[in-house]
């Protein structure tokens, strides 16, 4: 199968690299130049939990226009990036494509169905990976707990079932949900927890929670994130979220969520799409957000000092 990873930053990497050494036919489409260039010479490392390997053969480019026509796009980008790319894959889509949605926060969906129709999108949410890149060619992730795969609009299709086929044989642990907005939702509520604490406290996941202050801010963060969600009438299957997230985020220790990771780099991150949908959500439902507001406030505040 021919699959495009557009988006080859920490989590693309791991996804072009797991599907190359599956036997697929992999285009890395990224516009970080040295990055490609590393992969094109010598060949994409993979580190992790499971070992050490190196994936050569994967095909590089800067546009999807690049690596047209696929079977599978995944978008891997950041949520801003999500539009523009979204506008290059549709003209390319063939009548089977299908194109996935691996973004951070909620409104990844609707976001790529503002360029491309709704009946070539899947929905992927990915958890417990900590990945991040130590040099060019290079991608390292601290787990690997769960890829969660469902139709936009639902049910469980045998479109669903053959990707979740797809994605366990490249060796990811998987699974296919008829409900897509509860899966978007837990997701959701460990990304709150953890993205702008870990920014704002400049820590690993394992540091956050092993100082009492800063974990029950992070905590406040769930709990106003659920509060929204039962608002808005998302069925949890669980009662206790800070128990929930809490041990998610014992599985990941030496994580540095990515907004952490962007903001070492002098980068602005997704504040917007994570911590920042509660409060502005919230605030749409007449409900109150500090500790999300609070941390927004933090963040924005320091990376409207970055370049």
């Amino acid at each position: 199968m021919k699959v495009a990873i557009v988006g080859t930053g920490a989590m693309g990497s791991v996804y072009a690299g797991r599907f190359s050494k599956a036997g697929h036919e992999v285009w890395a489409i990224d516009v970080w130049q040295e990055h490609l260039d590393a992969i094109a010479s010598s060949g994409l490392t993979v580190t992790g939990p499971s070992g050490r390997f190196v994936v050569e053969g994967i095909h590089v480019g800067n546009a999807p226009s690049d690596a047209a026509p696929c079977d599978v796009w995944v978008i891997a980008t950041k949520a801003a990036a999500v539009d523009g790319v979204a506008a290059q894959i549709a003209p390319l889509l063939e009548p089977g494509s299908v194109v996935m949605a691996l973004q951070n926060g909620l409104g990844a969906g609707e976001r790529v169905a503002r360029r491309i129709p709704e009946a070539h999108i899947v929905i992927g949410i990915a958890e417990g990976f900590g990945s991040s890149i130590p040099e060019p060619g290079h991608v390292h992730h601290e787990g690997m707990r769960l890829i969660r795969i469902g139709e936009m609009n639902g049910g469980m299709t045998d479109r669903v079932q053959e990707l979740e086929r797809l994605w366990l044989e490249a060796g990811f642990n998987v699974r296919a949900f008829a409900d897509v907005s509860v899966m978007i939702w837990e997701k959701f509520l460990c990304n709150v927890t953890l993205s702008a604490p870990c920014a704002v406290f400049d820590v690993t996941v394992g540091e956050l929670m092993a100082d009492p202050q800063a974990w029950r801010i992070a905590l406040g963060c769930t709990a106003e994130a659920y509060q929204l969600g039962l608002a808005k009438g998302v069925e949890f299957p669980f009662d206790d979220p800070l128990l929930y997230v809490s041990e998610f985020a014992a599985t990941i220790p030496n994580a540095s969520p990515s907004m952490r990771l962007d903001h070492l780099a002098q980068r602005h991150s997704e504040i917007d799409v994570i911590n920042g949908q509660v409060l502005t959500l919230s605030q749409e439902l007449g409900l109150d957000a500090p500790y999300n507001e609070t941390l927004c406030a933090i963040v924005r505040r320091r990376e409207s000092r970055f370049r």
